[in-house]
Formats: C-alpha cells, sequence, structure tokens
C-alpha cells in the first residue's frame, strides 16, 4: 500500500525566518491576524449560518425579478409545446422522447436525453400548468441549493490543501458568493430550459462529493465501495439524466484521486509515462531504485482499482447513451454552427477562438446575448486573422497556470490549481466542438459549470494578494472584491428583465450584435404573435438583408404578408425561397438533406394557392414535391389529404393518411383526419374507430372529442350518451367558449327530453355566435314544441336575417304567423321567401295555398293546390285539401256575379300564376 508525504513539499518551502530555532516577537497585529486564520480554519455554527443566509440573501436579491419573467425562447419548445408534460400523456414518453418532446429515434430530434430535468417540468405543470412563476421559482431554489453545495466543496478542498490558502472557509465563501452573482448564470436560472444545468450541477457536486467521502484521506489505505458505487454511481447517473454534461464529473474525480487524494505531482505522472516507453541499464535502475519503489507505492492498487471503477462506469454511460442516441448525432444546419461547415484551418481556428469568447464571458461579462448563432461571431478568415492573437493570449494564460501548478514546490498549491484548471476545462469539453460539432457558436447557459472553477481560482487569488499585501493595498483588494460583486448582481438583476417576453430579449440580443439574422427573425414572431403583422415585416425584411440566403426568413416575410392579406407579394416571397433550394443539374445525381422547417416553404405555398379553389392540383403538386424531397415528412401528407378530401377525392386521401402511418403511428391527427374520411364515406363506425384512437394517443384532442361525441348521440343509448355528454364537457374545461359543444350538449338533453335544460344550451350557443344557423332553428323548434311559439319568433327572425334561404326556419316562423299570430301577410312572406329559393318546394307551396284558403281567396287557392298537385302527385294532403277547396269554389259559383263573396273567392285570380316553367323547345333535325 502506499504512503503519503505531504510534510516533504512544506518543509522545501519553507523560508529562512520560519526554519530559524531564535523566536521572533510577534506584534499585535500579528497575533490578531494569527488569531483570525485559527477561527477561520474552525467552523463554528455562528459563521456557518451567516454564510449561508448572506448567499441565500444574495440569490434572492440578484434572482427574485426573474419570477416575474414569462416563458420565452426554448421554453415555449421545451414546456409551452411539449405534450410531455401533459398528464395525460404516458409517463413513459419521458424516457422515450428528447428534451423537447421529440421520439428520440427521429431525425429532427435534438439527441438531448435529459429525463429527469423533464420530469421536474411535468410535476410543475401538474401544481399549476403553464404559469411561469412557478417555473421559476423552482430555478432560483435550485441555484441557491447548488451555491451552497458548491461552498460546501470549496472547503472540502482548501481544507485538503490547507497550506495553500490560511483562510479556506473565507476563499469557499468568496468563492461561492461569486458564483452566486455572475450574470453569465442569468440563462441559467431565468431561462427554465437551464433547470437542466441546474439539476445536473446539484447531482454534478454530489456526485463528487460522494467520491470524496468514499476516498476520504481519513483512511487511504481502503475505500468506502457501497458508497462509491450507491452514492458516486447514482449521482454520476443522475447528472448525466438531468444534462450531458454531467458525466464530465469522473474527469473531476480522476483529477482529484491523482493530485488530492494520491498527491501526485504531475512530473510523476510524466515520468511514469517515460518508463513505459524507456529502458533503463541495470545499474541506474538499481540506483533509481528507491525513488522507484516510493513511487510505485504511490501507483498502488487502490488507485487503480479506483480509476479502473471509474473508467468502467463512465464507459457504460456513454455506451448507453450512444444507445439512447440511435448511434446518430443530431443534425444541426451551418446557420447554427457556422464554423463547422468551413475548410481546415478555419474551422480549427473559428473553434479555438470561441474558447477565447468563453473566457471572456467569464472574466468580462458585460455583453450577454442569448442568441450567439448565424453572423454573430464571424468565422476567422484565416491565420492572417488579428482575432488569432486573442485566441493566443487565451491559451497562454492557461497554459501559464498549468505550468505554475506542475512546477511550483508548493504542493498543496499544485493541487489546488489543477482542481480549479480541471474544473474549468473538463465541463467545457462537450461543448467545445472538440469530439463533435455542436448546434451553437457559444451558449451562455452551459458556462455555468465551468464558471465554478472560475470562481474558486478567484477566490484563491483574491485570498493569495490579501495576504500578501498589507495596510492600504489589502483594503483596496478587499474594495476590488466588494466591487466585483455588486457590480456582477447589479447586472444579474438588470440581465433578468431581458427575459421579461421574448420582445425584450431579442431586443436585448439585438443591441448586443446587429449581424444575428436570427435574431430579428425572434423580434419579427413575438411582433407576429401580438398581430403587429407590419413591425414584424420590417424585422424579417431587415433578416433576409443580413442573411439572404436564409430559407427560414424568407419564408417569415412571406408569412407575414400572408397575414396582412397581401397574397401576390406573400407567393412571390414563398417562391424565392423556394428557390434557394438545391437544384437538380442533368445528368447529375444527389442526395442533400434537407432540414424539415426549409420544408415548410411547401406547406406555407400550397395552403396560399389552396385559397383559390382553381388551384388545388396546384397545391397538391406543392405536397408531392415536398414529400419526394423528405418521404418521412409527415405535415405534408396530412396537408395533401385535406386538398385531397377538397377534391372529393376520399379514397385517395385514405391512402396518403395510412402512408404518413408508416412514418409517425403516434400522430393523433392523422387518426383523426382518417376518421373524417370514414365520416365523408358515410362509414360511421370505422370513423368512431379513428376517432377513439386519436383521442386515445391525444386526450386533449378536441376535433376528435367532438366528432366522437356526435357519432355517439346519434347511436343513441343511456351509455352512449352518457359518454358523449362527458366528452363534451371534457372539450369545455379546454375550450369554454367553443359554442358546438354547448349546441350538442342541447341536443343530448331534447334527446332525454330535458326541455330547460336543452333551451339555456342553446342560448349560450347563440349567445357565443349570433348566427349559429342550427342552434338558432332547434332552440326555436323547441320553444314551439313546448307551447311557446312566440317566443321563438325573436329566434327565427334572427334566423332568417343571418341566413335567408334557411327553408325550415322560413316555415316554422310561417306557421306561426298563420297559428298563433294570425297575421297571413307575414305568412305569405314567409312561404313566397321559401318559393323564390326552391320554386318546387312541396310543403312551402301548400302553406301558401292554405293561406289563400283563410283569406277566402279560393280561385287562387284551387290554382295554388293543382300545381302544388302535379309537384307532388302521391301526396293525399294536397288532393284531399284540393277537393275540400273545389267543393266550396263549386257552391260559391252558384252565387250571383256581384255577390261579395264570389267576388272575394275571386280576388287576384290568375289561372296562370301557377304554372311549371315550360321546356324550351328544341327544332327537329330530319335527314334529307
Amino acid at each position: 500500500m502506499m504512503s503519503t508525504h505531504s510534510h516533504e513539499p512544506q518543509t522545501l518551502e519553507q523560508s529562512p525566518h520560519h526554519a530559524s530555532a531564535t523566536p521572533t516577537r510577534l506584534c499585535a497585529a500579528d497575533k490578531d491576524s494569527n488569531r483570525a486564520d485559527r477561527e477561520d480554519n474552525r467552523s463554528s455554527p455562528q459563521r456557518n449560518l451567516v454564510e449561508f443566509l448572506c448567499i441565500c440573501i444574495a440569490c434572492v436579491l440578484c434572482y427574485y425579478n426573474s419570477t416575474q419573467c414569462g416563458l420565452v425562447f426554448d421554453d415555449i419548445s421545451a414546456i409551452r409545446d411539449n405534450k410531455d408534460l401533459r398528464p395525460s400523456t404516458p409517463l413513459r414518453n419521458v424516457f422515450l422522447n428528447d428534451f423537447w418532446g421529440t421520439p428520440m429515434h427521429k431525425e429532427q430530434s435534438h439527441k438531448s436525453y435529459r429525463p429527469l430535468t423533464v420530469l421536474t417540468f411535468r410535476l410543475n405543470y401538474l401544481l399549476h400548468a403553464l404559469h411561469p412563476f412557478g417555473y421559476h421559482f423552482v430555478n432560483l431554489l435550485l441555484h441557491i441549493v447548488v451555491c451552497l453545495l458548491f461552498r460546501r466543496v470549496c472547503r472540502q478542498l482548501l481544507r485538503q490543501c490547507a497550506s495553500a490558502c490560511s483562510k479556506p472557509n473565507t476563499c469557499a465563501f468568496v468563492a461561492a458568493l461569486l458564483f452566486a452573482v455572475h450574470p453569465v448564470h442569468t440563462e441559467a436560472v431565468t431561462g427554465v430550459v437551464g433547470r437542466a444545468e441546474l439539476l445536473s450541477s446539484i447531482c454534478f457536486l454530489c456526485a463528487f462529493l460522494s467520491y470524496a467521502h468514499a476516498t476520504s484521506q481519513a483512511t487511504p489505505r481502503r475505500t468506502n465501495w457501497p458508497a462509491l458505487c450507491l452514492g458516486f454511481g447514482v449521482c454520476l447517473l443522475a447528472s448525466m439524466l438531468c444534462k450531458e454534461q454531467g458525466i464530465t464529473v469522473a474527469g473531476i474525480c480522476v483529477v482529484y484521486e491523482l493530485f488530492v487524494v494520491q498527491q501526485l505531482r504531475p512530473l510523476h505522472l510524466f515520468q511514469f509515462v517515460l518508463r513505459l516507453f524507456e529502458e533503463q541499464p541495470p545499474a541506474k535502475a538499481a540506483a533509481a531504485a528507491p525513488a522507484a519503489s516510493t513511487h510505485a507505492r504511490r501507483w498502488s492498487s487502490l488507485l487503480w482499482k479506483r480509476l479502473v471503477f471509474i473508467g468502467c462506469i463512465t464507459v457504460a454511460l456513454l455506451v448507453a447513451r450512444v444507445y439512447v442516441m440511435g448511434s446518430q448525432l443530431p443534425i444541426f444546419t451551418r446557420f447554427d454552427n457556422p464554423a463547422s461547415a468551413e475548410a481546415t484551418p478555419v474551422r480549427q481556428l473559428t473553434y479555438a477562438y470561441l474558447i477565447y469568447l468563453n473566457c471572456w464571458l467569464l472574466i468580462c461579462p458585460s455583453l450577454l446575448c442569448c442568441d450567439w448563432t448565424m453572423g454573430t461571431v464571424p468565422v476567422l478568415e484565416g491565420f492572417g486573422d488579428t482575432r488569432n492573437l486573442a485566441t493566443l493570449c487565451t491559451f497562454l494564460g492557461l497554459a501559464a497556470l498549468a505550468i505554475k501548478a506542475c512546477v511550483t514546490r508548493n504542493l498543496p498549491q499544485s493541487r489546488l490549481l489543477l482542481m480549479c484548471l480541471g474544473w474549468l476545462v473538463l465541463p467545457f469539453l462537450p461543448a467545445s466542438n472538440l469530439f463533435f460539432p455542436v448546434g451553437f457558436v457559444v451558449a451562455e447557459r452551459i458556462l455555468y459549470m465551468p464558471s465554478m472553477g472560475y470562481c474558486l481560482l478567484v477566490a484563491y487569488g483574491y485570498q493569495q494578494f490579501h495576504e500578501r499585501l498589507r495596510g492600504h493595498l489589502a483594503r483596496m483588494v478587499k474594495a476590488l472584491l466588494v466591487l466585483l460583486l455588486l457590480s456582477h448582481a447589479l447586472k444579474t438583476y438588470q440581465r433578468n428583465w431581458d427575459w421579461r417576453s421574448e420582445y425584450t430579449l431579442f431586443m436585448s440580443g439585438i443591441h448586443v450584435n446587429q449581424r444575428n439574422a436570427k435574431l430579428y427573425n425572434n423580434v419579427g414572431h413575438a411582433l407576429e404573435n401580438e398581430a403587429q403583422y407590419e413591425e414584424a415585416l420590417l424585422y424579417f425584411q431587415q433578416a433576409v438583408h443580413i442573411q439572404q440566403d436564409d430559407i427560414g426568413a424568407h419564408i417569415n416575410v412571406g408569412r407575414t404578408y400572408n397575414n396582412l392579406k397581401l397574397y401576390k407579394e406573400a407567393e412571390q416571397a414563398y417562391m424565392r425561397a423556394k428557390s434557394l433550394f438545391p437544384q437538380a443539374k442533368p445528368g447529375v445525381s444527389y442526395h442533400a438533406r434537407i432540414a424539415p422547417n426549409y420544408l415548410n416553404v411547401f406547406i406555407n405555398l400550397a395552403n396560399l394557392i389552396a385559397k383559390n379553389q382553381t388551384r388545388l392540383e396546384e397545391a397538391d403538386h406543392l405536397y408531392r414535391q415536398a414529400i419526394s424531397m423528405r418521404s418521412d415528412y409527415v405535415q405534408a401528407y396530412i396537408n395533401r389529404g385535406d386538398i385531397l378530401m377538397k377534391l372529393n377525392r376520399t379514397a385517395q386521401a385514405q391512402e396518403v393518411y395510412e402512408q404518413a402511418l408508416l412514418y409517425d403511428s403516434d400522430n393523433a391527427d392523422i387518426y383523426y383526419n382518417l376518421g373524417v374520411v370514414f365520416l365523408e364515406q358515410g362509414k360511421s363506425q370505422q370513423a368512431h374507430v379513428y376517432f377513439n384512437k386519436a383521442i386515445e394517443l391525444y386526450p386533449q384532442h378536441e376535433q376528435a372529442l367532438l366528432n366522437s361525441a356526435i357519432l355517439l348521440q346519434e347511436r343513441g343509448g343511456e351509455e352512449a350518451r352518457q359518454l358523449s355528454r362527458a366528452r363534451l364537457y371534457q372539450v369545455l374545461t379546454m375550450d369554454a367558449g367553443n359554442e358546438k359543444v354547448y349546441f350538442n350538449l342541447g341536443m343530448l338533453a331534447m334527446d332525454e327530453s330535458s326541455f330547460e335544460e336543452a333551451e339555456q344550451f342553446f342560448k349560450r350557443a347563440i349567445h357565443l355566435k349570433s348566427d349559429f344557423r342550427s342552434a338558432l332553428f332547434n332552440l326555436a323548434l323547441l320553444l314551439a314544441d313546448i307551447k311557446r311559439p312566440l317566443d321563438a319568433v325573436p329566434y327565427l327572425n334572427q334566423l332568417i336575417r343571418h341566413h335567408p334561404a334557411h327553408v325550415k326556419g322560413l316555415i316554422l316562423l310561417g306557421d306561426i304567423y298563420i297559428n298563433q299570430m294570425k297575421d297571413l301577410d307575414a305568412a305569405e312572406k314567409c312561404y313566397r321567401s321559401i318559393l323564390q329559393y326552391e320554386p318546387h318546394n312541396t310543403q312551402g307551396l301548400h302553406n301558401l295555398c292554405v293561406v289563400f284558403v283563410e283569406r277566402k281567396r279560393l280561385a287562387k287557392a284551387a290554382v295554388c293546390l293543382q300545381f302544388a298537385q302535379q309537384l307532388a302527385p302521391g301526396e293525399d294532403y294536397i288532393s284531399r285539401h284540393l277537393q275540400i277547396v273545389k267543393a266550396r269554389l263549386q257552391k260559391i259559383n252558384k252565387l250571383p256575379d256581384t255577390s261579395p263573396e264570389r267576388q272575394l273567392a275571386y280576388e287576384d285570380y290568375d289561372p296562370y300564376e301557377f304554372q311549371p316553367a315550360q321546356e324550351p323547345r328544341h327544332p327537329v333535325h330530319t335527314r334529307s
């Protein structure tokens, strides 16, 4: 087993006056300083409580205004539009889909597997749905927890490197306080999706503490394997399931094991590697035996066991992560990370320059931006680009720290510097483009973990300066630290307000850089959501001006023109976007991968064209073109099916929807559309099955719930009516202003003879939609049936005002005028209106004849009834009424011509008034 040599480096570092045996008299100030150092090294409950409260208060003061912000930017996709958060979605979907709710196996997936983070979002949604306060409040609490855990980790590291810092508690407190207020953390704390960083950091720090506890220096000869396997292993897995970056804690633990637990120097590692490739002469080998045995003790079996354990668990988690991703990297466009599309050496130089930018954001976080993609950071032009000097200075600075840590004879200081560098560099590696290109240029929230190493490094540097300086200089260093903390806190508080809304967030980004077309697009989207289309158009056009080859910007311009009803301009904008797609060359075959969001140009253009019924075939061609470019573009299938339905090609529409199911078998909209197809074909039973499938996949699918409720109502039966009512009320919970739901509830009430309840439902539907045709007529019919015909008249008049050709409404209104109100003129007007729209309407014609009878104009009534009989010879009631009128007319004909009764009977009599339209006669052609 190995032995530790913690006192050897300290002996080498002793200065002459410390080594002298002559006692030195200490002044009062030195005594006070030594007493303060001893008190700092001791952890009193009072001091812990004060530091605990200071950190909590600092976090609250900096971030309390973040709870007043909304859900913006990535929060929209991860929370508002993520169906995995809904209680109705099966919980297993959280473990099958990525962070944004897209199935991991799909090409569109970002491959960000963070189920534990999504579970916390789901819990938030369960408690308060989409109200932003709860999401931001939880983020604030998590940030406080991270700061307190970070303080504990710093204290442990500093105490293990005791001689490196005389006041480890103060140094840890300063590091935690700086971490709590650093402005670069606003994206991780105020942006709700930053919860992935917060949760991962908590598990990250717990994993490190678990490892430190299991390999405590108090027991250097043995390992607490149960604590290491359970504590460290579980925390490492949890950190990785919160965000992928958490896997880097394994590297931190390796650095900790080598340089803190085993107290190795970096030079020992170099010598060990050299011995693997060199063969020493026997004499030299014998002379070097004592030194070799010392080093060998350091490389004991215990160290190898721990390193192998870390390596195995890390490799196992990485293999599992690759398996979950389907062995595929996410696909990003060149706009997400422009350097990734460049050639060598421009790509490498730009990636190196981005390291400088990230370091600068930690050192001077004055210009913060929510989005650094597209043209925000222009790619370097080559080795002659002056920005290479900034990159060189950054690497020289990091190299100087590394060299200092390697060559210093102060072993505790070396340990601390190595841990700071490890914590600064290792968590940043996944985002450095070193192993694979990432989907961003700079992302401030990924600096949340690396900033821990930076904050500890700054706190340690402050402590070193404060110890070596005296008097005014020491006070000046302390004042500079206070000024740094205050300026960072004020900047953080101010930066939080940028996240109030999408408009304020993206406008703050535009103020930082004007080369990012995506920011202008996002400002336009924010204005578009507020229906400020003219203002939005200006920002979309500016985006096109900045990035002329951005298909998405042209699509935004076209959509805004469409919203402004400038259809010609909209079509031109869509055509310009379409022209930016790769063009096929004659005789040259190629394969291009098109981003699905770019294919929206085909959807938008086809939807615009489809407004003209004469261009439906053209719209269908566009959908087919989109499908030919991406066979798995499900939205194109859905929209094409709608077009085919308009073209009355229901069988073909059915084929299209069924083909879409091959690519997305869990899409509730496709099953709903198939139900509509079968409904159009008169197959209500099959339609009901597909509506139920849509509801099974998405229990909140409003249209499927409504249509299935109607089919259940038509089926009849107590059980069907109860299920129908339950589904209608479910729709009301999602859309209380849906007039169709109230109408169908009214129809259900009528089926159950609950007339008062039906009346209230119909009136509610009419209140929501004053021209609701079916609700107006059925309410009037209900009132007439329950002997309240006069109450029905206003609703019938409202119905005729909005729908003048509503025949049944006119007949019912005419009947009320005749039978209840005795207003023959109004009744005649109703029936003549019917004949105006439907000249051969038998019922309207018969009722008009009855009006003539009531007026005792029997001659006119007889002609009217004769015409009605010709139209409907099989209607007995018309023949019977005609015979009655003829009999009465015969009696009247026996009266003198001057008698009033006979004159009234023949008033306005026109034997040709009611005659069928004569068929046009065609000449007969004979063969000569």
